[in-house]
């Protein structure tokens, strides 16, 4: 092999080994900050739909994606709408994510590379559902999980009961593959939308219908911003406590059988 060819091939796999070090190192970090889910994607080709500055988000190649379980016991008090600790539950949730991607970004940026924090819950225009990026669609780039009937993005181990956080990164890591899951057979959320928003399949899901549900959980001040969690509760994952039933039918805590 002639020379120059050996050191191509030697620098390649520096970077391909420098990569997965990374990934496990930061991963590591991660874990011990208390993220419950971590996923890397590669966002090099998607960055025109984030609505973020040209000259920041030059580069910015890598979106890391942390999610963090909800409690179980919070969510079974939803019954037909949201309730008050179910609120501060989720703004904390928020809160201790955007901590966490606070500290990650600092990590990286220790290492010599640009880390941009995207929020938990920061959205730009409600009627239209946008924000700086979808975290649904970075965490399903990641490995985290797929994008559901309800619209949201499930995991295996959590259902749709996590909140996530992003931080864009140019830091050098290998990166995630979507899964090749979905709902299966579950239609739990079907019947469990007030506003029947849910339908057969992710692409008909009623937008309109949902946010109108959520202004008028607000408007009769139950919580204090567009927040709802019923389809959350009935979408459990491995994480989900699981019971014998009388019948012998397993099932998870929030009594669907699985």
């Amino acid at each position: 092999m002639p020379k120059a060819r050996r050191f191509s091939v030697s620098v390649l796999k520096r970077k391909h080994f420098s990569g997965h070090m990374n990934y496990y190192r930061l991963r590591r970090f991660c874990r011990f900050l208390g993220a419950d889910l971590f996923g890397v994607a590669d966002v090099s080709d998607i960055k025109d739909e984030f609505e973020i500055a040209e000259e920041v988000k030059k580069g910015l190649n890598r979106a890391v994606c942390l999610g963090a379980g909800l409690s179980g016991s919070i969510l079974s008090e939803i019954t037909g709408k949201p309730t008050k600790l179910y609120f501060h539950h989720y703004r904390t949730a928020n809160m201790f994510l955007d901590q966490m991607a606070f500290r990650v970004s600092r990590w990286l940026e220790a290492r010599g590379a640009a880390a941009l924090p995207i929020p938990a819950s920061q959205i730009l225009d409600w009627q239209k559902q946008t924000a700086h990026i979808s975290h649904k669609k970075m965490g399903r780039l990641a490995g985290l999980g797929w994008l559901g009937r309800n619209n949201l993005l499930v995991s295996k181990k959590f259902g749709a009961q996590f909140r996530m956080a992003t931080i864009l990164t140019d830091y050098k890591l290998k990166t995630d593959r979507p899964l090749k899951e979905d709902c299966g057979l579950c239609r739990a959320c079907l019947k469990s939308c007030p506003a029947g928003a849910i339908k057969e399949t992710r692409e008909r899901f009623g937008h309109l219908e949902c946010f109108e549900k959520l202004k008028s959980f607000q408007q009769q001040n139950i919580v204090g911003q567009y927040v709802c969690g019923i389809c959350v509760k009935v979408c459990g994952g491995d994480h989900a406590k699981k019971t014998i039933s009388p019948y012998g039918l397993v099932k998870n805590q929030q009594g669907h059988h699985v």
